[in-house]
């Protein structure tokens, strides 16, 4: 009998690469690997990249390349790179690092096995075409394996916005919505499989438009049509752009109970001129306007956001207007960066920010972002939340949670497992987490 191959799958960045390597998982599941947690162990190394961070390829050929000595001492040994820095890089991949087998983009993994093939064969393998068929359509399905309380369900992928500072139209492509069925389909069989909450994930999710019973259906209405799912208690999406956030989204949060009160909503910047730099098409204000309306129709939402200092021609005034809208909105939790270029977008050939001066600016920004989060975390004790329990904590009894607006919340002497949902007390407010109480 032969012995199962062995795979390794390391993941970068965002949630989508997340659900991209889930599928890719199974695709080299049917082909007879069990993934592995050890890279001494694999028979097949796959880099699942991202080009969004700082220095994305650069980290990537560092990974490479300690992958050396396991490829000399095991030469069968077969070494992948998928994602989005694999679509942005493959030729200059396949040339600076030998020693990769296969380089495949986001679009295509479902052709995985048949690269493997080859690859098993001593080809050198490159696909990072935007194929005509549908990947979700074309991925095979596979033997019901358990999975945890939460998932992630890709309903849309790609970008039409065009951000100055992005990739992802470049990587990813023009914005492609799935149809409302096959995302059905796969939400009914992740509940089948344990999952009683589901993050819907797109680069730009809220600009959904698959193709519905009756025509194209937004955001909202799939939301509604996930609601009627049994056995689904809670729905989540993630990311999305202010000029999408449509009338009837925002009444979804007023009225959708299974619709988490969370909200990810990137801003960029709170300078109207680095705003217009970025293409980012709205302005602080539309911003500011927007969370009113949201928050008047779900008060107690908590909002999430991004932001990138030090962008090219960026002026102190220009940082301190993001600091007055932070101060002003108030964020739950936020995800900063300092802007680091990215070849072939526009502003990587515009004047750039002295780095010291924007280390100063993010630490500055994530100083009072940091504040804002410990402060709202503080105002949840005494406060009575729904808990999705996902997994034991460190001490014995304890089990580790999600509340409704996504933080982590920790139980002593539970009693209860992974997959239950409950009504907790907090009790108390730690650095990046809550403690709780059951409610009988």
């Amino acid at each position: 009998m032969t012995a199962p191959k062995k795979l390794f799958i390391k993941t970068y960045g965002c949630q989508m690469n997340v659900y991209d390597s889930e599928r890719m998982a199974e695709e080299l599941g049917a082909q007879g690997y069990s993934e592995t947690k050890s890279v001494e162990d694999a028979d097949m190394i796959l880099l699942n990249t991202c080009h969004i961070r700082e220095k994305a390829a650069e980290k990537v050929y560092s990974e490479l390349g300690r992958f050396k000595k396991l490829k000399a001492a095991k030469p069968d040994l077969k070494i992948g790179v998928a994602g989005c820095v694999a679509q942005a890089e493959g030729q200059e991949i396949m040339r600076r690092q030998p020693l990769v087998d296969l380089v495949v983009g986001p679009q295509s993994y479902h052709r995985l096995p048949e690269m493997e093939a080859k690859a098993r064969s001593g080809e050198k393998v490159l696909d990072t075409d935007f194929p005509e068929e549908d990947k979700f359509e074309k991925l095979k399905r596979r033997p019901k394996a358990p999975r945890g309380p939460s998932a992630f369900l890709t309903v849309q992928e790609g970008c039409d916005k065009f951000c100055a500072f992005c990739v992802v139209p470049y990587t990813r492509g023009a914005e492609v919505s799935r149809p409302v069925d096959r995302i059905l389909t796969e939400a009914r069989d992740l509940v089948e499989r344990g999952v009683r909450e589901i993050t819907l994930l797109g680069q730009n999710v809220n600009a959904y438009h698959g193709a519905g019973p009756q025509g194209d259906m937004t955001l909202a209405q799939l939301i509604w049509e996930l609601d009627k799912v049994d056995g689904l208690e809670r729905i989540r999406f993630t990311t999305s752009h202010p000029n999408d956030m449509m009338d009837d989204l925002i009444e979804a949060h007023a009225t959708c109970k299974k619709l988490m009160p969370y909200l990810h909503l990137p801003v960029q910047a709170g300078s109207d001129r680095i705003l217009k730099r970025m293409n980012r098409s709205h302005t602080a204000e539309s911003y500011l306007r927007l969370l009113e309306r949201i928050r008047a129709a779900r008060p107690d939402i908590l909002i999430s956001g991004d932001f990138i200092v030090g962008f090219p021609e960026e002026t102190e005034a220009d940082f301190q207007a993001t600091l007055d809208l932070v101060e002003e909105v108030k964020y739950g939790t936020a995800y900063s960066f300092k802007y680091s270029t990215r070849p072939g977008t526009p502003a990587a050939e515009r004047p750039q920010v002295d780095p010291a001066e924007a280390d100063d600016r993010l630490q500055r920004l994530q100083a009072l972002l940091t504040r804002q989060q410990r402060e709202i975390q503080d105002s949840m004790v005494g406060r009575e939340v729904g808990v999705l329990f996902e997994k034991p904590g460190r001490e014995a009894g304890q089990m580790l949670g999600k509340s409704d607006y996504l933080h982590a919340v920790h139980v002593a002497d539970c009693g209860r497992k992974a997959g239950d949902l409950a009504r907790v007390r907090i009790v108390e407010s730690r650095t990046n987490s809550l403690a709780g109480e059951l409610i009988d």
